[in-house]
């Protein structure tokens, strides 16, 4: 039997995205356009063809690259953001136009003159951990630059970088002798506005980086429960995690009015932490603290540290305001190991690694039979094997179950209330007890971005296309680096396409894609907002994706499954047909 031979060849690939691409459309969008087309016009489509480079796509604020070597990738990044800056110069901070780069030299596929593999992964995922302005190439790609481009290089070590198996070592790219590319600056809010950056992990362990990572998760938890006060979410916050930072910097690019950052060191049954308030603007320490305690004691540490931050912020807060902070907890440390070991695959939305979290949550479970998380991410990876895996009604059962537990358990816990609303939104079709439930969730947590993101999913497969703009747009602004972001992208991408703004909903869908290339219901989003607008073949390449990632999908049975009502179900039905799913 004949087998087609797969064309693969050693390319250097360069990806590229505009930093804050959200805030600055939300802000101005035919301006930011406009300016964007412009750019592309003058300056890049030609140092590109100066250097010999093939575009291979364009999404949205993004474009991928291909070069004939890594000096011509690199030269031509280096020239592209050089130039941006002198174009920046007369631009106030707060439109400019940044782009983030990542060069990579690795292995790719070539099929129809688009290019896939790990060579092409790396290189977006370089772009993704870049700064505005800036340029990161990988390890590979700076031995075969290194004394052939005028430009400076910085070690910044290996870098996990998320869906490549091995840590990396990653070099940022400067211009000879030039000083630190500008950053985007976030206008600082109405109310005070707070950042708390990964703790470090001082105790030698690798293994109990995920102690030091849920820790901050706590804190940011318990400080996000004051009403005035704006928390920057974990998602966010984290993408500084391994990186030497100027909290100045972290200021203006979060937005922010306050750092919080600290350190951790687990021995045996004791903990050290250390931790300390700054003021971003000035870099002044407002307030400093060292911790040493038992083990058995972290939840009252936890506490005890979101009220010392409260208090050095805001003196005179009542003692009902410090009270809301505190929030019960459950009693058993091992069950919040367990949480704590199950959210990474939770959060990744895949089948395959909700079959991985569900045991860890089940024996929290058992520990802790009353833990509003654990049901909470429970409930979430039923409901990710339920839409995904053919909508079969035992698990679908087991998803409402854990749902309704979470809400019941959880009621000072916005998390919680957020995992147990969507799952019932979604899969039991309660939208009055789903609504109730994000609403107490965002009222307990002003700044619970997870709150914000699967609430604009829910209400967007529920045909409320205003309410699902507003809270998809709302959960960007909230966490402009979320992980999870591709899911409010879905949900921008659901509320335009009910609103016929079908060229608005095909660039969310590819955000959506963008931010998780495995979930099929992104690329089905994508070919039905391209087959709306009678782009039939790129709606079939989508739909051509869809199948590959999940071969059991049938657009009829994914609206029953999550009961649709018709103002989306009948025009969606209509266009994935058009696209050629069954």
């Amino acid at each position: 039997m004949a087998t087609q031979r797969v064309e693969r060849r050693l390319a250097a690939i360069l990806a590229a995205d505009v930093a804050g691409y959200s805030r600055l459309i939300g802000s101005d969008e035919e301006d930011t356009l406009a300016r964007l087309k412009a750019h592309r016009r003058e300056l890049i489509d030609p140092k590109i063809g100066e250097h010999r480079g093939r575009i291979v796509k364009t999404t949205g604020d993004g474009i991928l690259i291909e070069f004939p070597s890594v000096v011509e990738a690199v030269s031509c990044a280096v020239a592209v953001q050089q130039a941006m800056a002198e174009r920046n110069a007369g631009t106030s901070q707060d439109r400019r136009i940044a782009f983030r780069i990542g060069v990579n030299l690795g292995d790719i596929i070539v099929e129809d003159g688009d290019i896939h593999g790990d060579g092409v992964n790396i290189a977006a995922r370089l772009e993704g951990i870049a700064e505005p302005g800036g340029v990161c190439i990988s390890e590979d790609a700076f031995r075969q630059v290194r004394g052939k481009v005028e430009a400076e290089f910085d070690d910044l070590g290996e870098k996990s970088l998320k869906n490549i198996a091995s840590p990396l070592r990653v070099y940022r790219v400067r211009p000879a002798s030039a000083a630190d590319p500008p950053a985007i600056t976030l206008a600082l809010p109405d109310k005070p506005s707070l950042a708390v950056l990964p703790f470090q992990n001082l105790s030698g362990d690798p293994e109990q980086d995920y102690f030091a990572d849920g820790m901050v998760e706590e804190i940011i938890t318990a400080l996000s429960r004051v009403r005035w006060l704006l928390v920057i979410a974990r998602n966010s916050s984290f993408t500084y995690k391994g990186r030497a930072v100027d909290v100045k910097q972290v200021g203006r690019e979060l937005g922010v009015r306050y750092v919080l950052e600290g350190s951790v060191r687990k021995s045996a049954n004791r903990v050290r932490i250390t931790a300390q308030l700054i003021e971003a603007e000035t870099g002044t320490h407002v307030w400093a603290e060292r911790y040493d305690r038992s083990l058995d004691d972290i939840f009252a540490l936890q506490d005890e540290i979101a009220l010392s931050a409260v208090g050095a912020i805001e003196p005179t807060l009542r003692d009902a305001e410090i009270e809301r902070v505190k929030r019960k907890r459950p009693d058993n440390l091992g069950a919040y190991d367990l949480v704590l070991r199950a959210l990474p695959h939770a959060y990744a939305a895949m089948p395959e690694d909700a079959r991985i979290a569900r045991p860890l949550l089940e024996h929290a479970l058992a520990l802790e039979p009353d833990y509003g998380l654990a049901h909470g991410y429970l409930a979430l990876c039923y409901e990710i094997v339920f839409a995904r895996g053919g909508h079969d009604p035992e698990i679908a059962a087991a998803a409402v179950r854990h749902a309704r537990a979470a809400i019941a358990h959880g009621r000072d816990d916005a998390t919680a209330l957020a995992l147990g609303g969507f799952t019932i939104a979604l899969v039991e079709h309660d939208r009055p007890a789903a609504i109730e439930a994000f609403e107490t969730a965002l009222a307990l947590s002003p700044s619970c971005s997870i709150a914000c993101i699967l609430g604009s999913v829910a209400m967007g497969w529920s045909g409320e296309a205003e309410r699902a703009l507003e809270w998809g747009e709302r959960a960007l602004r909230l966490s402009p680096f979320d992980r999870l972001s591709y899911s409010a992208y879905q949900a921008l991408a659901l509320g335009h396409f009910m609103n016929r703004r079908y060229e608005e909903a095909a660039n969310a869908a590819r955000r959506a894609a963008q931010g998780n290339p495995g979930f099929s219901i992104m690329h089905m989003l994508l070919a039905a907002s391209l087959a709306a607008q009678g782009r039939v073949a790129e709606a079939n390449a989508a739909a051509a994706r869809v199948l590959a990632l999940q071969p059991n999908f049938a657009i009829e049975r994914h609206c029953a499954g999550f009961a649709v009502p018709a103002v989306l179900a009948v025009p969606l039905v209509e266009a994935c047909r058009a696209a050629g799913l069954p």
